[in-house]
């Protein structure tokens, strides 16, 4: 087709998302993976960003007793470093990807993992809204007090530019956006080291302050009031932590050798986020930062810095205009490995199928939508406030962490006598579970009444929602495979082996598996249009979704597998005593696939008529429409408009 004899509305989704990608193409997978600088930046971005509000919500929470900055400095980098190395096993046992999903789902059970499924999918939705709002707070914090107006509306363009640069495909996304993110490694080290390295001839004094204030503090508090202030602060700022499981979950993305790819990019975003917290953790006690209005505390960090450079007020926008824009890059994270969480669950059936299933620029884009609708809703909600959505963050990703770790740490218990490194790796994992749990602990019982509580609503929601679902996709398939008794029907008598005749009137199937649902349709057909039909042919679009990409050539086996599967029909239909052939075609869309797979066989054997299957259930309903696609009933409406017969077999199953 000519780009003049497009739609318009082709065109323009051309001209906004790029050109179809094709899945013949052999360097396809390398073209859409990734390397590992690239993955620190696409889904390391999210840890690095943190820095930008994780420090300053612990900090707040300190008040006069700033002097304990420098042990949450070490506590924060200790942590840092103690989650990549849990997750870095995680990516080393669980190559395949999906994270705290996968790992829960196999270790503790199909409950948990959908658990931590739902905690994710709800975390990578406050990943996007979390980062966007942080990215306009940084931005307006060097604009007049009468700009915050127009904040919010800002923010819900960011998320609208990210979905359409999700849409064109993630390698994409994530090179436009890298000059951002070195951006800003190249000023914050030029911050913290600026503010770190100009006291350094002043370190027995900063050490006699914070000598002092720990003996003052621990006068008017006493330990157990000190010990608990730091807690809490170290709990608060958990949204420091947030984004170190991202690799883990998107590892299918990445380039092979996927686990050394993915714990090198691991390294890197727990180097370069230890660094950058503790840095900052550390300035702005050695610069006496505290809070003014309509400005973030590294907004003030920065201009206490770079005040006395010559080019100072320039470099103090070039860092918060850095800050902002990465978060910009952090909320990528959230379309990078929401919509994969969404799809590894679909596969399960925990969410509707059509979740796993890729566009023709091969991202999963109805993931991509949903993502920045519901990131939209929650800027909206919370008015465009960090703080809010810094507690809603916090509690679903401790949730994961934990139960990550919990799983991990049975995992090694379990494997013990097999595996002669779980006496180095179990250890860690118990410590994670420690610091994860009384993180989780303490962020619910302190911020439950000020929007914790809707976190936990809202996934409670999703996963019974998840159970609903599953529970209908367990009845359909239960009924579906009463169909199969039809499988080993008995026929007698010589196949015929002639070619099908094109002059003779062909019964065009379109089929997906050889199973019990395509024979049904195939008998129907036999019996309800006696001695019309001579030859039969056999239809499929293999449709390439997220599970295809957990192979690095997914071509290769699809097409083996499709063939193999397709001669079956061909077979058992000689059986019966007709010609018989297939066709088939490999998509991540399947109506456009399919109707052009039908005008090239129509046009092959003209006197024809096309035949769908369709499930048909007892009862219809809403779940029923949105759980189910309506394919065949589109395939046809194409099919008809442009003169094709076509007809629709109704396949009942009793639910």
């Amino acid at each position: 087709m000519d780009d003049d004899s497009k739609p318009l509305k082709q065109k323009l989704s051309e001209v906004l998302i790029g050109k179809p990608r094709s899945i013949k193409d052999p360097s396809l997978f390398h073209k859409l993976s990734l390397i590992p600088l690239l993955a620190w930046i696409g889904l390391g971005a999210d840890g690095l960003s943190s820095a930008s509000y994780g420090p300053e919500e612990a900090f707040r929470v300190l008040g006069k007793h700033t002097y304990l900055a420098i042990f949450l400095a070490l506590a924060t980098a200790l942590t840092v470093f103690i989650i990549s190395y849990a997750y870095s096993r995680i990516i080393e046992y669980f190559p395949s990807g999906g994270g705290g999903y996968i790992v829960a789902t196999h270790t503790l059970g199909e409950k948990a993992g959908v658990l931590s499924g739902c905690a994710l999918l709800v975390d990578y939705m406050l990943t996007v809204s979390v980062s966007i709002v942080s990215c306009g707070d940084a931005i307006f914090s060097f604009l007049p007090l009468s700009y915050q107006a127009y904040k919010i509306p800002f923010e819900i363009l960011a998320v609208v530019f990210l979905v359409v640069l999700n849409l064109r495909g993630i390698k994409e996304s994530i090179t436009t956006l890298s000059p951002i993110f070195l951006l800003f490694v190249l000023t914050h080290l030029l911050l913290i080291g600026s503010g770190i390295f100009r006291h350094i001839p002043a370190a027995h004094q900063v050490y006699s302050n914070i000598q002092a204030g720990f003996q003052s503090g621990l006068a008017t508090l006493g330990r157990t009031g000190l010990f608990l202030l730091f807690l809490k602060a170290f709990s608060m700022g958990g949204g420091t932590f947030t984004g170190i499981e991202a690799v883990s979950n998107g590892l299918q993305i990445l380039r092979e050798p996927r686990v050394e790819n993915g714990k090198k990019t691991m390294m890197y975003m727990a180097t370069s986020l230890a660094i950058t917290a503790a840095g900052i953790f550390v300035c702005y006690l050695l610069l006496n930062v505290s809070p003014g209005e309509g400005k973030t505390l590294n907004a003030i960090l920065a201009e206490k810095v770079f005040g006395t450079f010559g080019l100072g007020k320039i470099l103090a926008m070039l860092t918060i205009f850095s800050e902002g824009a990465l978060l910009l890059v952090a909320a990528q994270t959230g379309f990078a490995d929401g919509p994969r969480v969404m799809a590894n669950m679909a596969l399960d059936y925990w969410l509707p199928r059509r979740f796993a299933s890729l566009s023709n620029r091969f991202t999963i884009q109805n993931g991509v939508l949903i993502m920045g609708a519901a990131a939209i809703l929650l800027i909206l909600y919370s008015h465009g406030h960090i703080s809010t959505l810094v507690v809603m963050y916090s509690i679903n990703v401790f949730l994961t962490f934990s139960l990550s770790e919990l799983g991990m740490s049975k995992f090694f218990i379990t494997h013990r006598k097999t595996d002669r490194n779980w006496k180095k790796h179990l250890p860690v994992h118990l410590i994670g579970l420690v610091v994860c749990a009384t993180i989780l602990t303490v962020t619910i019982s302190e911020k439950f009444t000020l929007g914790g509580w809707l976190t936990l609503a809202i996934t409670s929601v999703v996963v019974a929602l998840c159970f609903i679902i599953r529970a209908h996709y367990i009845r359909v398939r239960k009924g579906v495979k009463s169909l199969d008794e039809l499988l080993n029907i008995p026929v007698s008598g010589s196949p015929n082996l002639n070619p099908p005749n094109p002059k003779e009137m062909t019964a065009i199937l379109l089929v997906n598996g050889y199973n019990g649902f395509g024979i049904h349709s195939l008998l129907s057909i036999i019996r309800n249009f006696p001695g019309l039909y001579k030859n039969f042919i056999f239809l499929t679009v293999a449709e390439v979704d997220v599970s295809a990409f957990k192979d690095s050539n997914p071509v290769v086996h699809i097409e083996t597998e499709t063939k193999k599967w397709l001669q079956q029909y061909v077979d058992l239909t000689r059986r019966l005593g007709f010609p018989a052939a297939y066709r088939y075609d490999l998509s991540p869309e399947i109506i456009p696939a399919a109707t052009s797979l039908v005008e090239k066989t129509v046009q092959e054997y003209p006197r024809s008529t096309v035949f769908l299957g369709q499930l048909v259930f007892r009862q219809t309903g809403l779940v029923r429409r949105l759980l189910h696609n309506e394919t065949a009933f589109t395939i046809q409406e194409q099919l008809h408009w442009k003169g094709i017969t076509t007809i629709i077999l109704p396949i009942r199953i009793n639910i």
